[in-house]
């Protein structure tokens, strides 16, 4: 098992596990744990790097160009080892190239680049996906990151909350027990721009925006240090938890889960965004601390 990659500075500090490229602690100035707890109970991941598909394919299965390849859900790199590129104080690269094992479930020559840099009370993601081929790819890209809920902060769970950065109108997508895009929408639950977090919320999975106005939430108690969440240009946004869990996702997505009974090919599925040869497609998001 590979070591955890640790960057920092004096106002804020990261774990990044070579596996998956997945932050798995981010720390305060005092060492107070910002990240899940993983309780098993509940759910063992931390921030799963989602490529090169978000949610589930119909049957696990991705149909390209007349062939069917087996995907599991939220795609192969967050089980895949990346090589750890650059590890200095405060930034550190790593990097997943196509081989043999991801050629049998996704028939694409690629380099998936996951850049983690700290500067100030701000961690920032970056993503850079590249095409290495000689056509046109198809993808999904989405973060997935589970923040402690409550912060370890003193306040109570029941005060969290979070804010919008912009009005979102209209409804939310509904997702089926089988974990797909059901074909009728769910009401949405904020209150103004606000959404109370509480655990009915997620008694039917994920809150899924789709699309997402905002391009930044903030995430917290409203008197007490907060998490502020930038996802630019980032299409849509999934909030999930499980009932009972200490934590709470904040997903920006590029991509979704199929549609129940989808039987389309992959390069026609709502979501999917195409890489020009020898062209990449960038990403990224920031977490911010507070006071």
């Amino acid at each position: 098992m590979a070591e955890p990659i640790r960057i920092g500075n004096d106002r804020l500090s990261a774990a990044i596990d070579p596996l998956g490229a997945e932050l798995s602690h981010l720390w305060d100035a005092d060492g107070r744990e910002l990240m899940t707890d993983a309780d098993p109970a509940f759910w063992t991941g931390r921030a799963p790097i989602l490529f090169p598909i978000v949610g589930r394919a119909n049957g696990d299965v991705l149909r390209i160009d007349g062939a069917d390849y087996s995907m599991p859900k939220h795609g192969f790199a967050r089980r895949s080892l990346f090589e750890v590129v650059t590890a200095e104080e405060a930034r550190a690269v790593f990097a997943l190239v196509d081989s043999d094992a991801t050629r049998a479930a996704y028939p694409f020559a690629f380099r998936l680049e996951v850049t983690f840099r700290i500067e100030g009370a701000t961690l920032l993601t970056e993503v850079a996906i590249e095409n290495r081929g000689c056509g046109a790819m198809p993808a999904q890209f989405g973060f997935h990151p589970a923040f402690a809920w409550p912060l370890p902060y003193g306040r109570d769970r029941a005060a969290h909350r979070i804010l919008f950065e912009a009005d979102e109108p209209g409804d939310l997508r509904a997702i089926t027990p089988e974990g797909f895009i059901a074909p009728e929408d769910r009401p949405t639950p904020l209150d103004g721009r606000v959404l109370r977090l509480r655990d009915a919320l997620f008694d039917d999975d994920a809150l899924v925006w789709d699309p997402v106005r905002s391009q930044r939430l903030r995430y917290g108690a409203p008197d007490g240090p907060q998490l502020d969440i930038a996802f630019p240009a980032t299409p849509r946004l999934g909030i999930w938890t499980k009932p009972g869990a200490r934590f709470v996702c904040v997903e920006p997505w590029h991509g979704i889960a199929d549609p129940a009974g989808y039987a389309g090919d992959f390069r026609d599925k709502p979501g999917v965004f195409e890489i020009a040869p020898g062209d990449a497609k960038r990403v990224s998001m920031s977490v911010t601390l507070v006071p």
